[in-house]
């Protein structure tokens, strides 16, 4: 059974244009995800059409929304299974949901795939992708030199492309020894799933075959319990029950907990999980379970639960490292959007712009600048305007990352570096 190979989420990631829905479409079409006879379908179609060549892109066809009416397929799941692993695709269709996906946790990804199309080499999207895919805790990298049939699989362009990318994953601390650079083209098939006669000089692995060197995820039991609430429902003749996903750590019945920053402690009595009572849950398990000593009015979404004894940190005031995705003007003192950390919304006031980084380095630019701007990366001092659990990213990552949001969109992504707690006595 499929499902007892360990998980993996893949980030597909790079610059626009450099070939990722193709080879996304590739790797589904090539570990049959995809069935011959669709593929076969939309050959037909493309070539009557006059695009022969775009089965695999169109494969992808519902990453791209801006296309003439063409065919779509449903393959909203982009699952796929290798020897080794099952793969779930991130979905990065935009750079920016990409970047809300895996700030809000929607979608951690395990490792990333990043894309360089040999003829352009790293673009400004390159770099950035680096760096956003560091800052938010992705740390295997795949690297895939796309397009080689487009520079006639010239291994002195690989190899001008693979020291570009070398030097740029350095700076934000990639080794890229442990990083495999494949000659590819989604398009024709060169090193997706077998290795192409095209590269005769180069001896790594193909795409797949990286794909089962990446090593399975840990899974956090060693952290400390949390489990973020997402509802409350007050069940009759069981009392009280919140639901949610438990982050880290383990969660076993008769275990003494606190809700914060709703301050209220209790006893798990019991654990549900598809239906089912169990006696313990583990990262991952999205769970119900009653507690003594609570009221349905007593905690709700965006609380976050922890065992008493250690219980999850509340901010009076917390630094952050933050990237500004878009902007219409600039972002200064004083700023307070919505923030969006596990299931909590709170609104949170910049109280000190620290420092500004280059966002391809993480290298310090600038001391106190006066205001952000799009693209900015930077460090910053943050007040919530109602109390808000939230973890230094170092010590639980799954509770230090967080999307800012205003006027309906994204338009920054950090993670907590430093928490000044509030006192919750």
């Amino acid at each position: 059974m499929a499902s007892e190979k360990p998980h993996m989420n893949l980030a597909v990631v790079g610059h626009i244009d450099h070939g990722k829905s193709t080879t996304v479409g590739r790797l589904l079409f090539e570990t049959g995800a995809v069935p011959a006879h669709i593929i076969e379908n939309y050959r037909k179609e493309a070539e009557s059409k006059g695009k022969g060549s775009f089965e695999f892109a169109w494969v992808m066809d519902n990453l791209k929304e801006e296309r003439e009416r063409g065919i779509t397929i449903d393959i909203a799941h982009k699952r796929f299974d290798t020897d080794k692993y099952y793969f779930t695709i991130v979905d990065c269709p935009g750079h920016r949901d990409f970047i809300k996906n895996m700030i809000t946790g929607a979608s951690q990804a395990d490792a990333a795939l990043l894309i360089v199309a040999a003829p352009d080499g790293a673009m400004e999207q390159t770099k950035e992708h680096v760096f956003l895919s560091k800052t938010l805790g992705i740390n295997q990298l795949i690297v895939g030199i796309n397009k080689m049939d487009a520079v006639k699989y010239d291994e002195k362009r690989y190899e001008e492309v693979k020291k570009q990318i070398s030097d740029l994953i350095k700076m934000v601390g990639f080794n890229p020894a442990n990083v495999p650079f494949i000659p590819m083209s989604s398009f024709v098939g060169d090193n997706i799933a077998t290795k192409s006669a095209n590269t005769p000089w180069y001896s790594g692995p193909d795409l797949l075959e990286a794909l089962n060197m990446l090593q399975p995820p840990e899974i956090p039991v060693d952290l400390p319990f949390r489990l973020p609430i997402q509802d409350v429902y007050s069940i009759s003749g069981i009392g009280t029950v919140p639901v949610g996903r438990i982050e880290t750590g383990v969660m076993k019945k008769g275990m003494k907990v606190s809700f914060m920053p709703a301050n209220k402690a209790g006893e798990v009595k019991s654990i549900e999980m598809h239906h089912e009572e169990i006696p313990e849950a583990m990262p991952g398990d999205n769970v119900g379970f009653n507690v003594r000593g609570i009221g349905k009015n007593d905690i709700r979404r965006g609380d976050v639960c922890g065992p008493e004894e250690k219980p999850p940190s509340v901010a009076e005031e917390f630094t952050a490292q933050i990237v500004v995705l878009q902007h219409p003007s600039a972002i200064t003192v004083g700023y307070t959007p919505v923030f969006h950390c596990h299931t909590a919304q709170v609104a949170c006031t910049f109280v000190e712009l620290q420092k500004k980084l280059d966002p391809r380095t993480g290298q310090v630019k600038e001391e106190n600048p006066t205001f952000l701007k799009a693209g900015d990366a930077a460090i910053v001092k943050l007040r919530p305007v109602q109390p808000l659990v939230i973890e230094k990213f170092k010590d639980i990552p799954q509770l230090g990352r967080f999307a800012i949001r205003d006027m309906g969109s994204t338009i920054a992504a950090g993670m907590c570096i430093d928490i000044d707690l509030k006192d919750m006595r």
